[in-house]
């Protein structure tokens, strides 16, 4: 079962990367450089996560951007941060790849593509569904669509879909007309869906012009309630600011606050 088993001040030498447990993203240089400043000035507040996978034998979690500056720090200050505050997890190592992909899902621009692997392998472990689903926030039918339609995907679809350039919806519509094509033509169809031109998506929110929606709603509706979660409200000021918004983040506060969009 997963669970943290204690907290520890931890010899850096003895945290080893798992060749399954990985960031998901190139580390992002710029942060790995800014966190460098910061740790040296401020400290490590924030403690890396490891598992403890055999009595002493430490595969680092969650963290790696801390982690990289870290060592950052210690080639240009021999001496600097020998012993580093970690919080140890154990459980089962299905447990832990999820646990690795949930630090990283914690970041509101993760991509859809992250989950593919995480979540057929835990459907493959006999995770239920709402299990998974429970697990990463997420909707049991956000779970069912990707292990139904993850496998299909071709090689163009998940660049195209890491990229941004292509939604979770609309390949989920592209794959169903595979699905319903006659044997054979499954790639032809895939192929030329993806060449089409890429319909309108949604675009981040004016801020004048959500403030004017949210107090027509308060006037027609006051007590109106949303239900919604740390990774939406963070998605929503994102989107609000409008600068590198994926569509992943716009897509989820689409969802989760419909009233801010004129196709309510």
């Amino acid at each position: 079962m997963l669970a943290t088993k204690r907290y520890e001040y931890l010899p850096v030498d003895q945290i080893e990367f798992h060749h399954t447990l990985t960031n998901h993203r190139e580390l992002d240089r710029a942060k790995v450089a800014h966190l460098e400043k910061d740790i040296v000035v401020n400290g490590l507040f924030e403690p890396l996560v490891v598992w403890e996978r055999n009595n002493r034998e430490y595969y680092l979690v969650g963290g790696f951007h801390r982690m990289e500056a870290i060592q950052g720090i210690r080639r240009a200050n021999p001496g600097y941060f020998d012993r580093v505050d970690v919080r140890i997890v154990t459980g089962d190592p299905d447990e832990i790849k999820a646990l690795n992909l949930k630090l990283n899902s914690d970041r509101v621009d993760t991509r859809i593509t992250d989950y593919f692997q995480t979540v057929i392998y835990l459907n493959n472990a006999n995770w239920s569904r709402e299990r998974i689903a429970e697990f990463f926030d997420k909707s049991v039918s956000w779970i069912d669509d990707i292990i139904r339609y993850a496998p299909l995907t071709t090689e163009a679809m998940r660049e195209k879909l890491a990229g941004g350039e292509l939604s979770w919806a609309r390949a989920r519509d592209i794959l169903r007309k595979a699905l319903n094509a006659p044997p054979g033509n499954e790639k032809e169809i895939i192929e030329s869906e993806l060449s089409r031109p890429a319909q309108a998506v949604a675009k981040p929110l004016p801020f004048h012009t959500t403030i004017k929606r949210l107090s027509s709603s308060v006037k027609t509706d006051p007590k109106r309630t949303f239900k919604v979660s740390t990774q939406d409200i963070y998605a929503l000021v994102l989107t609000l600011r409008g600068k590198n918004v994926n569509q992943e983040a716009i897509e989820r506060v689409r969802k989760a606050f419909p009233i801010l969009w004129d196709d309510e």
